[in-house]
């Protein structure tokens, strides 16, 4: 894992927007890790938060239309969430709808509440500004 992170250090702000879709996704993988390494080399700290956030917020849109697909098998195989997990999610949408979005940078948590956004169709609009909203505060 080390060899893939070292990787990704070596394209800089590329890199690392990679990183964070992956981090955004339901893919496990820690973009802070990255941040640092590259805040260490002298990267821009500003074109990191830029970035990231935008890659972050991509990975989640991933999980939204893998939501979106509506398909609970399909969700459970690929973004490995058990049933219960999906109620959590569902739950967190079905009382704060769109702005459940803002709660996608919470590690695991976020995954489950993205795809349980698409699978519940929240408006798509309003859903990922909270989402951009929630990583930017993050990062």
């Amino acid at each position: 894992m080390e060899a893939f992170y070292q990787f990704i250090v070596e394209y800089g702000v590329l890199g690392f927007f990679f990183a964070t879709f992956l981090a955004g996704s339901f893919i496990p993988f820690s973009s802070e890790v990255v941040m640092v390494a590259l805040i260490t080399a002298g990267v821009d700290p500003i074109s990191l938060f830029i970035w990231g956030t935008i890659g972050n917020t991509l990975g989640s849109v991933f999980n939204y239309w893998l939501g979106r697909m509506g398909n609970p098998r399909w969700i459970e195989k690929w973004a490995r969430v058990t049933p219960e997990q999906l109620d959590k999610g569902l739950h967190y949408v079905e009382r704060y709808g769109f702005w459940a979005g803002f709660l996608a940078w919470i590690p695991l948590l976020g995954s489950v509440i993205t795809v349980s956004l698409g699978l519940m169709r929240a408006r798509f609009s309003l859903t990922i500004l909270n989402i951009f909203l929630g990583k930017a505060v993050r990062y």
